[in-house]
Parts: C-alpha cells; structure tokens; sequence
C-alpha cells in the first residue's frame, strides 16, 4: 500500500473516530435520557430559580449533565424560566427540553388574594389565562351565576395552577370544589351552632372587607353579630362598596356621603340585616372568626390611622373614639 493510500486511510479513520467521539460526548452531555417515554407533567414553583429548575431536572433525570443543559439554556438566550406545569419528556434531548422549557408553560399559577369579589378575581384570571373580553365576562355574569348560592363568595381565594386551556366555566367549578374541600369542616361546626352555611359566609365576607388583619377578625364578628340579633343595621362601609361598585377609583374606593344613599339591598346603612349575597371571597381565617368571634359588648368599631382597632359600647363612646382617633 502506497503511502497516499495510507494517508488517506489515515484521515478517513481519524475523521470516523472523531465523529464517533463527538457523538458519543455529545449523548451523554445533550442526549435524550431515555429512548421513549412518555410525556410527564414538570412543575415550577413560584419564586423558583434557573438553577432550583437545572438542579430538579437532574433529579427527576430529564437531563443527563445539569451543566451542559445549562449551557444550552444560555446558547438558545433563555434568561428567565416562568414559574407553571409543563409538559415535558425523558425522551427530549437537551435542545428540545430547552425549547419547552423556555416558553410560557401550558398551566400557570394563579394567586388570588383573600377578600376579592369576582370581578377582580376575573381580571386576574384574563391576565394570567389570556382570557378574551367575552370570555371574562362570561366567567363573571354566567358561569359564576349558576345558582344563587354560588354567585359570589364561594370562589375561594388560594393560589392554583390551572391549564391555560381550561374553560372559563370548568375554572369556576375548580374554584367552587377548592371552596367545598377547604369549607366542608366549617359547614359541619355551622349546623352543630344551627347556622346556616350562608348565613356564615355573608357574615365572614364583611369581617373579610372590615378587618385590618387576622386579629381583628374576631372582634368585628362579634360586633357585628350583636348588631345582628339587636336587629340593628350593621352600617358597614363594605357593603356599600359592594354596591357601588368600581367608579373608576377601584372597587373598594372609600365612599362618599352620597354613596350611603344608594338605593341597594347591599347597603347595610339603609336596610336592616345581611346583604343577599356574601360581598366578597373571605379566607378560612374569617369565617373561623365568625363561628368564634371574640365575646364582646361593643356595638361600633373603627380603625384609626396605623390600623388599630377601637370599639365602643354606645354611639357616645364611639362618638369620642372618631373625636380621638380619626379627627
């Protein structure tokens, strides 16, 4: 064999083995872990960051090298990895996982603050769930109207990790079920005091709206139950707002004097007992304090400038607390 010859067997091995090298390095640095499997669902908690995500891939194996899928992250410009479910495979090498994971992912958390009446919920659930105009307001008159019982207060204020796909109705029935598992031992401790599950839920909506925090809550269920079975009206500014509505300064605006005027049956200032209908979402921490409020004697409240709250026997009394408190 001649020497050209020689080299050419040379080089074709050279090339044959680099290229063996090559694809055998890069297997098992950016392979598929496994040949076929099928698709799993992988969750990014809130506040999680690039490498709490790099880390638990490498802990569930759907990356073979966390520093080179890492590196992959930075070649394809995927700087920040949003929190939701994704749909992703052991049977991805590291571009495609890359790929998925670098776009919005297919269920977003959704985090809904206690003391919200639906139509904020809503707005929350257009932003996060790209709902349309039609579809908001669907969710808002329809869907959460589908029984007197459940047109507001029962969509329960937590955090949820929803499919961006789900329908607006099937988000309001996952909404209603997290209330009915979160309310089902409160209910049974209601009838053991021969209160209705409603009648509760009104009641905790206003101590919700009325509170500063958690440890006002009892005391304001307390005033408000001894207003309650005095037959006084309750005169809460809540209620109010609920009727109202959002006049361009949001829906919990202070009110005004001619707001207490409004001809509603949500107005507490005007007609005596509940309103027909909770006034917002209240958390577990409200409707606890409505079945244990706080024994008291006091009729009136208030909350001064750092929140603190003051209750009063007699309007006299409370007429000196807004004279010490508020002017």
């Amino acid at each position: 064999m001649d020497i050209k010859r020689k080299r050419t067997w040379f080089v074709t091995g050279a090339i044959v083995l680099v290229l063996f090298l090559f694809f055998f390095f890069y297997n098992i640095l950016f392979g598929a872990p496994q040949s076929d499997a099928v698709p799993e669902q992988f969750t990014i908690p809130i506040g999680a960051d690039r490498a709490w995500v790099i880390e638990r891939l490498g802990e569930r194996e759907f990356i073979k090298n966390p520093l080179a899928f890492g590196l992959v992250l930075w070649l394809r410009g995927v700087n920040t990895i949003e929190a939701g479910g994704y749909k992703v495979s052991k049977a991805m090498n590291a571009w495609e996982l890359a790929g998925v994971i670098g776009k919005p992912p297919s269920m977003k958390w959704v985090v809904v603050p206690e003391g919200l009446r639906k139509e904020e919920i809503a707005e929350i659930l257009r932003q996060r769930l790209g709902w349309s105009s039609d579809e908001t307001q669907k969710w808002i008159s329809t869907y959460t109207a589908e029984s007197a019982d459940f047109f507001e207060g029962v969509y329960f204020p937590d955090t949820y990790l929803i499919p961006v796909d789900e329908s607006p109705l099937n988000v309001a029935r996952r909404f209603r079920a997290k209330f009915e598992e979160k309310f089902a031992p409160f209910a049974k401790e209601a009838i053991a005091q021969n209160i209705k599950w409603t009648t509760l839920l009104k009641i905790a909506s206003i101590v919700q709206r009325e509170a500063a925090g958690i440890d006002d809550m009892p005391l304001i269920a307390g005033i408000l139950w001894n207003r309650l079975l005095k037959n006084m009206k309750l005169e809460v500014d809540a209620t109010v707002q609920y009727a109202r509505g959002d006049t361009g300064n949001g829906w919990w605006a202070p009110l005004s004097s001619s707001d207490k005027q409004i001809d509603s049956p949500y107005n507490s200032y005007l007609y005596k007992g509940l309103p027909p209908h909770p006034i917002a979402n209240p958390g577990l921490d409200a409707i606890r304090a409505v079945l244990h409020p706080t024994p008291t004697k006091c009729l009136f409240y208030l909350h001064d400038n750092s929140k603190t709250i003051h209750c009063a026997e007699t309007y006299e009394a409370h007429r000196e607390n807004i004279r010490t408190y508020l002017q």
